[in-house]
Parts: structure tokens; C-alpha cells; sequence
């Protein structure tokens, strides 16, 4: 008699997935909720930092993404972390979220170490930290470049570590090459939290750089005592 396949749409084929429930909602339900929601932030965001004032369009736009960011890491992925042992088998809606995820990237459904222990630490540090880094731009912190260097510097570490592990256990956690589960959901999705926290790990740096600067000269010009 011959071996009945997996009773999952994960990769790699063989792989165990113990009480696999299908999702009832469909792909568009779950997009749609996703991509709303994180519309509703941007539009939201922007209006807000319009009516602070004070603030460029660059600026407005980069604070956009860390409202985004305080949703997808505080909510999404803070979910995650507190319920990846019964994802599997819960029906719940973003549970359903990361079971279609996990097409592109079957180590969420089977709760791998290196998973579990990135997102919890995405969650529950860089989720807050996004939001706080928001206040701290609207309020004109002095230490909000500090916040936007260290929530950016520690998204793209998490990233390229996740890439990388990836990347060294060969993509087998995807269909290599599917248009919707490897080149959006585990390419492109993720890409984002690579090209974004570039571009403001340099806003930051270059911002903190003059801000030394000014300081060094100051000081210089109160007369500091000559070294020896």
C-alpha cells in the first residue's frame, strides 16, 4: 500500500507538523486584513506628524514605517512568540496569519529555536521601542536619533540573521523560486526590514555625527586646558 503524503502545504514535504489544522480564511482575508491595517497606520501616521508640524516629509514618511513597525512587531510577531507552540491547530485569526506565512518559511509552523527566540525579541524589544521612537520625534527628544539608530541597527541584525540561517540550511523551508510564498513572503516582505533600516542606521549616524560635532566645538570654544 502506498504512503499517504503530508497533510500540509509546507516545505520541505516530509516535514512533521503535528495537529495541522487548514486555515478556514481565505489568502485574500488574510492579505487584506494585513495590508489595511498597515494602511491605516501610514495614513494615520502621516496626518499626526502633519498636524505636530515641524517635521519634513522624509521624516513623516520615516516615522510612518516605525508606526508600521510597533504594529507588525508588537502585535503581529507578539503573537507569535506567546502562541507558537499551539499554531498548528488554532483557528484564531492571526494564527491563521502565520500558518499562510509559514508557506514561505515552514520554521514558524514547527516553532524553530532560532524563530522563536528572533521574534520574541523583535516583539517585545523593537515593537515598543518603534513606538517610542515615534513619541520621541513628535515630542523633539534629544535622544531620538539614539532610538531610531538602535531599533534600526537591531531590525537588520535580526533580518540578515534571518536570511542567513536560511540561506545556510539551503531555502528548504519554501518552495525555491514560488512566485507568492518565496519571492513575497520570505523575499520581498522581508527584504524591507533590510533596505529601510539601512537608509536610517544612515539618517541616524549622520544626524548623531553633526550633533558631536557641534559639541566638540563648543567646547573647544569655552577653552578646554591643553594636554600635556
Amino acid at each position: 500500500m502506498e504512503k499517504a503524503g503530508p497533510e500540509h502545504p509546507y516545505w520541505p514535504r516530509d516535514l512533521s507538523v503535528p495537529g495541522y489544522t487548514p486555515n478556514d480564511r481565505s489568502v485574500a482575508e488574510i492579505l487584506a486584513f494585513l495590508f489595511s491595517v498597515s494602511g491605516v497606520l501610514l495614513v494615520g501616521t502621516w496626518w499626526a506628524t502633519g498636524r505636530a508640524g515641524g517635521l519634513s516629509g522624509g521624516r513623516r514618511l520615516a516615522l510612518c514605517w516605525f508606526a508600521v513597525c510597533g504594529f507588525v512587531h508588537g502585535v503581529i510577531e507578539g503573537w507569535f512568540s506567546l502562541n507558537y507552540r499551539s499554531l498548528p491547530s488554532d483557528q484564531s485569526f492571526l494564527s491563521q496569519l502565520w500558518k499562510e506565512y509559514s508557506k514561505g518559511d515552514s520554521r514558524y509552523i514547527i516553532a524553530d529555536n532560532f524563530t522563536v527566540c528572533m521574534e520574541t525579541i523583535t516583539a517585545w524589544a523593537w515593537g515598543p521601542l518603534s513606538v517610542w521612537t515615534v513619541l520621541a520625534f513628535v515630542s523633539s527628544q534629544p535622544y531620538r536619533f539614539v532610538l531610531q539608530l538602535i531599533v534600526s541597527l537591531g531590525q537588520l541584525y535580526g533580518d540578515v540573521l534571518y536570511f542567513y540561517t536560511e540561506y545556510r540550511d539551503g531555502f528548504s523551508h519554501s518552495q525555491l523560486g514560488h512566485p507568492l510564498y518565496f519571492w513575497f513572503y520570505f523575499v520581498s516582505m522581508n527584504a524591507l526590514w533590510i533596505v529601510i533600516p539601512c537608509l536610517l542606521i544612515l539618517d541616524a549616524w549622520r544626524h548623531l555625527s553633526v550633533a558631536q560635532a557641534l559639541s566638540d566645538r563648543a567646547g573647544g570654544a569655552r577653552g578646554r586646558p591643553k594636554r600635556e
